[in-house]
């Protein structure tokens, strides 16, 4: 099995490095990653400037441009096919709730479901008000090995090489890992995407030629707790959540009660 690795956190972060050691125990892995970090850069291509891929080192490949550009090249320019399966992470950090429009890493797996290959997105949940506390990368290597593992042998029923043709067509898993020692998860669950809050305080300050700069993006502030089975819930009991994310965000109840109002409006002219 063929794994392409990405990430948002850069070439260079732990993460993505613990991810292709855990799962080089299934499979042949790659990375290619962006060259610097681009956290929160969302879905986007890069089409205004040319990019840069550079190798670091044997299966290990550069992108200078985003998330989803690395993707786009890993399968254009070093592996030159699809891979059978594209993971992203593990981030250094959460990607829970609404988090997952704006996050590189989910929008990594994303590309690749776009493109109809079977993509997992994978986030180790820090606490980045103790960054002294240990990072357990290992934990969700290995949670993101047994998601992937178990989900391709259900699919396949048994059978994981049947399984990635029976991935559903443009499914993300979302893996959202506590960061805990294996041993101390509380299990693993299908979760519901949830709704974070955050601080909307704007910091602005005064650079040393008297211009003013911005610093945005408040601190959370908690979940949505009427969300049963959500994701951020989940990860709070000690839980890997998993979520599965499709690209059709139609929101159908209003696409089904608004459809006969516009059909009306139509036939009035």
């Amino acid at each position: 099995m063929n794994l392409l690795l990405s990430n948002d956190d850069s070439v260079h972060a732990d993460g993505v490095h613990a991810l292709a050691n855990g799962l080089s125990k299934i499979g042949s892995t790659t990375i290619v990653a962006p060259e610097r970090e681009r956290s929160t850069t969302g879905h986007s291509l890069t089409l205004h400037k040319p990019l840069r891929l550079y190798k670091y080192e044997k299966n290990v490949y550069s992108v200078s441009g985003s998330p989803a550009d690395c993707i786009y090249l890993g399968i254009q320019e070093v592996l030159k096919k699809k891979p059978d399966v594209i993971v992203s992470g593990i981030n250094h950090g959460a990607n829970l709730g609404q988090d997952v429009f704006y996050s590189g890493t989910v929008s990594a797996a994303r590309e690749g479901a776009n493109l109809g290959i079977p993509a997992v997105a994978v986030s180790l949940c820090l606490d980045f008000h103790n960054p002294k506390k240990a990072m357990h990368f290992e934990t969700a290597a290995r949670a993101a090995r047994e998601v992937l593992v178990d989900a391709l042998l259900y699919w396949g029923e048994g059978n994981i090489k049947k399984g990635l043709k029976k991935w559903p067509k443009h499914l993300v898993l979302n893996v959202n890992v506590p960061n805990l020692p294996y041993e101390k998860l509380k299990g693993f669950r299908l979760g519901i995407q949830g709704m974070r809050y955050y601080g909307g305080k704007v910091v602005k300050r005064t650079d040393a030629r008297g211009g003013k700069y911005f610093w945005i993006g408040g601190k959370y502030q908690g979940h949505e707790k009427s969300i049963v089975n959500s994701d951020c819930s989940l990860v709070d009991k000690g839980f890997v959540a998993i979520t599965p994310l499709e690209m059709d965000t139609t929101m159908l109840n209003v696409y089904r009660e608004l459809g006969p109002t516009f059909e009306k409006k139509m036939k009035k002219r």
